[in-house]
């Protein structure tokens, strides 16, 4: 299934060579594009109903999310990405090479389908949603928006750096008290420029908050970055250009398996890039929520 606005029209573009591959090595595929989330989703629910065991989708780490969320607890299917978005943080955690048909021929060719754990957002309004990523409060929540508006044809990393300077103009630091569960610690409080909660080592592009974060290990990373003068930020913008890292004595790291956000403020929370809902958000993990197929040569998950 495919997402053609994904990635700037990476996807779009994707579609025509790998319909030649399916055909070049007979993979018995059927390929369905979507014009909305809404519409992606619906489908996605058809195919899993008339009895699809694996479907993959087209795009970045927001369409895997419309994904998981449409067929999560239908224990007849498995569901993989083929890389054509933004950011692609899950298929690079995965093993995946950021080309589709490479990353299509390496699943078909030696791939396997793996229980992974996933985060179940809960938000003020009391809707829920799965994510496999990372989400979070603060900054990047704010350059979410404009990553989805004005900066969406941009590619790669410079479309979420983009959007963050931009988001930076106008933002201030979140006063937040956050409890935790699972962790060394119950609770912190502090202002903060990002509070994220990750399933995978990066997000938004290879922002790399929680190096130390598994997709299988039944916990969550959650990494908290205190509020930075502009000089610091500065400061620190040219590494996270070229490596994504944020190296500062200002930020904290807590493994949980469960987590409650409270905001001065309602504040957006997003997931994978995706604003979902606003604060006071309740993040758990989920162990083994679905099976994902990866190359099997992959490291840890």
């Amino acid at each position: 299934m495919a997402n053609p606005t994904a990635g700037g029209g990476l996807a779009r573009e994707a579609l025509p060579r790998l319909r030649a591959f399916a055909i070049e090595k007979q993979w018995n595929a059927e390929f369905r594009s979507a014009g909305s989330a809404a519409e992606f989703a619906q489908i996605a629910r058809e195919e899993a109903g008339a009895g699809r065991m694996r479907i993959f989708a087209l795009g970045g780490d927001g369409t895997f999310q419309a994904l998981l969320n449409a067929v999560a607890g239908n224990a007849r299917v498995s569901i993989g990405i083929l890389p054509a978005g933004g950011g692609n943080d899950l298929a690079s955690e995965l093993g995946l090479p950021p080309d589709p048909v490479q990353a299509a021929e390496m699943i078909l060719t030696r791939g396997e389908e793996v229980p992974l754990d996933a985060a179940r957002a809960r938000t003020a309004d009391g809707a829920e949603r799965l994510y496999m990523g990372g989400g979070g409060v603060g900054l990047d929540a704010e350059a979410a928006r404009f990553a989805s508006g004005v900066y969406r044809k941009m590619r790669g990393r410079s479309r979420y750096l983009l959007s963050a300077i931009r988001a930076l103009v106008k933002f201030r630091g979140i006063e937040m008290r956050v409890s935790m569960e699972g962790a060394e610690q119950s609770s912190l409080q502090g202002t903060a420029l990002v509070l994220g909660v990750l399933n995978t080592p990066s997000y938004g592009g290879g922002l790399r908050l929680a190096p130390e974060a598994r997709l299988d290990d039944g916990r969550l990373d959650l990494v908290l970055l205190e509020s930075l003068g502009a000089l610091k930020i500065a400061g620190i913008l040219p590494r996270l250009a070229v490596s994504g890292e944020i190296r500062t004595a200002r930020i904290q790291r807590h493994r949980v398996t469960r987590a409650r956000i409270q905001t001065e403020r309602p504040c957006a929370f997003h997931a994978d890039g995706e604003i979902v809902g606003m604060t006071p958000v309740e993040i758990a993990v989920v162990p083994g929520a679905m099976r994902v197929w990866r190359p099997r040569t992959a490291g840890p998950a």
